[in-house]
């Protein structure tokens, strides 16, 4: 089984990374509600044992059952649609004896896993008509199903990852210009249509958000205050911020301006409590996880094996930024967490099966040159 394995290449730092960023997280987590604080040590354990179970099962294992992952993410969106938990107007979990289960959070690892398989196999027809047709026609129904959820934000996230598999795949430039091309003034004008108000696809709270994006003076007392109260949060830190869980009076965090502390906007937590060297920390570590994923892709043995790691790499960067840039007001509210920091079990461990993986990768790639591969 481990005869294609060098242990030598066991990422350890990586590893490392992983936790510290973790733990950064767990204790902004007790500083913004400390109820939280156990699951998520809970969740930081299961993530760590199964990250180490599955960075010794070989990826090619998994790869081959790549139609069995595709069945079992949809029926996991399905059933959650059917019988799911419902709470905020949204119906996106199981829960199992207090336990939230999140498939979409995990959906987004199956997909990279997916596509790892389905273009590896159709490597050398990528650019063809029908392949693409066939990656963006696969691509759909978990799109869809998330989003009916409803949960934008996530969606949004497998639009992303799907952009990035395909092209660390190898799509060809032409084609993403003319996606490009096509598909930004496209965008826009179906984002005007989707505003207009006798168009009832979005959902109110959706265009509230965009609205308040765009005009936030206008929504300073409805949609706009969590980011007004986040971003003045972040810059009353200043330089060090006012101490980690500190019983400052003029606090944001403390005088319970900030909804949600815990999850989406946990960076505000962040900025407030250690300033922009607490930021600036956080941001690093979760860079330097990105880029050993990129480094771990470009050494991969095969297409499967980059589009793994590259696909994390995308992941975690694309979400990280997205979180941060919604925390500082400069995209409009999106829902998705910060990867490893925010609270969320299904989040927290997925993203270590995911990493399990890019570090099987690292475990089976070859010596000496770069792999000439899509990346």
């Amino acid at each position: 089984m481990f005869e294609n394995y060098n242990f030598r290449k066991y990422d350890i730092l990586l590893v490392l990374l992983c936790m510290a960023i973790t733990s950064i997280g767990i204790v902004f987590i007790k500083s913004a509600d400390e109820a939280h604080v156990k699951p998520q040590q809970e969740g930081f354990v299961l993530g760590l044992i199964l990250m180490v179970i599955v960075s010794f099962i070989s990826y090619s294992f998994i790869l081959k059952f790549y139609w069995l992952i595709y069945a079992v993410s949809i029926a996991l969106l399905v059933g959650v649609k059917l019988f799911g938990q419902s709470g905020g107007g949204a119906q996106r979990w199981f829960e199992f004896g207090g336990i939230r289960f999140q498939p979409s959070e995990l959906v987004k690892i199956s997909l990279i896993l997916f596509y790892a398989a389905f273009i590896m196999k159709h490597k050398e027809n990528i650019n063809t008509v029908r392949i693409v047709v066939a990656c963006v026609g696969l691509v759909l129904p978990p799109m869809f199903l998330i989003f009916k959820q409803p949960d934008l934000s996530t969606t949004i996230m497998i639009v992303c990852i799907f952009c990035v598999v395909m092209f660390i795949g190898g799509i060809s430039w032409k084609i993403i210009g003319g996606a490009v091309l096509i598909g930004v003034p496209s965008f826009i004008l179906a984002l005007r249509y989707l505003m207009r108000d006798d168009v009832d696809i979005l959902e109110d709270y959706h265009k509230g958000r965009i609205l308040a994006w765009l005009y936030p003076d206008e929504y300073a007392s409805t949609e706009a205050y969590q980011t007004l109260n986040a971003m003045t949060a972040i810059g009353s830190g200043q330089l060090s911020g006012k101490g980690i869980n500190n019983n400052v009076v003029a606090s944001v965090k403390n005088g319970n301006f900030i909804s949600e502390a815990h999850t989406d906007f946990i960076f505000a937590v962040i900025g407030e409590e250690m300033g922009f060297v607490g930021c600036c920390l956080v941001i690093g570590l979760l860079f330097m996880i990105a880029i050993s994923c990129i480094r771990i892709a470009r050494r991969a043995k095969d297409v499967g094996g980059q589009i793994i790691a590259g696909g994390m790499a995308g992941l975690i960067g694309l979400q990280t930024f997205i979180n941060i840039g919604v925390v500082t007001g400069l995209l409009p509210t999106t829902g998705l967490t910060l990867p490893f920091v925010s609270y969320g079990l299904t989040s927290l461990v997925s993203l270590f099966i995911g990493i399990g993986l890019v570090l099987n990768v690292k475990l089976q790639s070859p010596p000496g040159e770069y792999f000439e591969g899509g990346f």
